[in-house]
């Protein structure tokens, strides 16, 4: 199966940055879309932003011009660099990523990280 490990939230003062990271890995042929999410308290979980595998990215209106996705192919992560940061960002952030397993059949998964807290507070 595949894993996903995330790193990199915490409580950060308006208008900071921070920087989320995601490694998958596990029984990995091949990953094509990376992406994260996010959930608020009482709110559904939104698309932030994704990556394709050819670094086509696409972003919620929310953060565009703030946010950065990108990510390392060799190293089967997937990166959220945060700038400018608002109280409204505050939310747990989830990676999500579309991987074929090894083997034969591949197996298509789409696994969930465990989420990492972002807090954005004076």
């Amino acid at each position: 199966q595949v894993q996903l490990a995330e790193s990199g939230g915490g409580l950060v003062q308006p208008g900071g940055s921070l920087r989320l990271s995601c490694e998958a890995s596990g029984s990995i042929f091949s990953i094509n879309d990376m992406g994260w999410y996010r959930q608020a308290p009482g709110k559904q979980r939104e698309l932030v932003a994704e990556i394709t595998s050819r670094h086509t990215t696409n972003y919620a209106d929310s953060v565009k011009g703030r946010f950065t996705i990108s990510r390392d192919d060799a190293k089967n992560t997937v990166f959220l660099h945060m700038n400018s940061l608002k109280p409204e960002d505050t939310a747990v952030y989830y990676c999500n990523i579309e991987v074929f397993t090894q083997g034969w059949p591949r197996v298509k998964l789409h696994p969930w990280g465990q989420g990492t807290q972002v807090t954005v507070s004076s």
